[in-house]
């Protein structure tokens, strides 16, 4: 399993503040990453799983949409968010 208990609470940490504030925009953000970047990995290997791929596209739109929330709220957080994550913008 990719995703563990202990990798979740170490995003949350890491991005939320605490393990406990896991509807933190951030760390909601960091969590889709951390998924997207997993399922990424795996169609490389299966390019014809389209039910995956339909998974990643619908992710890809929640966090562009948590991004743009984040954007309007904090401009500086977005920036540091991005920088952080290596995410393209």
């Amino acid at each position: 399993m990719y995703l563990t208990k202990e990798i979740k609470a170490e995003i949350f940490k890491k991005h939320g503040g605490s393990e406990t504030n896991t509807g933190g925009t951030e760390a909601q953000i960091a969590l889709f990453t951390h998924r997207i970047n997993h399922l990424t990995k795996h169609l490389k290997n299966n390019q014809k799983d389209y039910n995956t791929e339909r998974s990643l596209v619908r992710l890809v739109g929640k966090r562009r949409s948590l991004l743009d929330y984040l954007k309007h709220k904090d401009i500086e957080k977005y920036r540091m968010l991005i920088k952080e994550l290596n995410i393209r913008k």
